[in-house]
């Protein structure tokens, strides 16, 4: 597994693609928080906080992770190296994490520098220091699982084709079912217990939960949940390759 997971670093970083995806996701931030006019704009929003940024990363991700992953396995199929790996003394679990911490150590890379928005708050506020640390925290250890579910999707979404583009599209669809697309069928309902109930099967729910600072056992176990059921998914898919 460690030599699979090296070979995923090194490939992202002996070509562009790690540091393009890593400057992408601060540039794009960068642009919405604090240059572009609008809703996320962290100067219009008035607030010396960084909830606009919890908001908005999810999104860019969303777009990003797809990005990243989509090689992982759609490439050894298109260039016949997934037997050669797949025959190999390793078992597909190993194959499959291997892959998953590639791609997962990239994105905690590209989130790390975002760190100095925390310096940037405490120094803009009436009083400097004064600023939610707990809520902070806890929406980065939100973002960190909500990248991990995305991953274990894109990975997954990477076994079933060849085609990378494909592999792009069908990860972005299954993301966005998984984070936004309970909550949009909720709307479909009047306020109430079926309306929550439908919000507690998406991802953004939970998110926005653990972002507040609470750090409920429910949502932790959500997101494990959904990450190691795409990661068991991939690995069927890998078995039933090498048969």
């Amino acid at each position: 597994m460690l030599a699979i997971f090296k070979k995923e670093i090194q490939s992202f970083f002996t070509s562009p693609i790690g540091y393009l995806i890593i400057g992408l996701f601060l540039v794009l931030n960068g642009l919405f928080l604090w240059v572009f006019k609008g809703a996320f704009n962290i100067f219009d929003y008035g607030f010396a906080d960084l909830s606009n940024f919890f908001l908005l990363a999810p999104w860019v991700f969303l777009f990003l992770i797809p990005a990243i992953s989509m090689k992982s396995f759609s490439e050894e199929k298109k260039l016949g190296t997934l037997e050669l790996l797949l025959i190999k003394p390793i078992s597909t679990a190993k194959v499959v994490f291997g892959k998953f911490w590639g791609v997962f150590v990239l994105c905690v890379l590209a989130i790390l520098p975002t760190l100095i928005y925390v310096y940037t708050i405490s120094n803009l506020g009436i009083t400097e220091g004064n600023y939610d640390l707990g809520a902070v925290l806890g929406s980065y250890f939100g973002l960190l699982f909500l990248v991990a579910m995305y991953v274990s999707i894109g990975i997954f979404a990477s076994s079933l084709s060849d085609n990378q583009i494909l592999s792009f599209i069908l990860a972005i669809a299954i993301s966005f079912l998984i984070f936004y697309g309970f909550n949009a069928l909720s709307g479909l309902f009047t306020v109430g217990e079926t309306s929550e109930f439908i919000k507690s099967f998406g991802a953004k729910n939970h998110f926005e939960s653990i972002a507040l600072g609470i750090i409920d056992t429910r949502d932790i176990i959500y997101f494990l949940g959904c990450t190691f059921f795409f990661l068991y998914l991939t690995n069927i898919r890998l078995k039933n390759l090498s048969k």
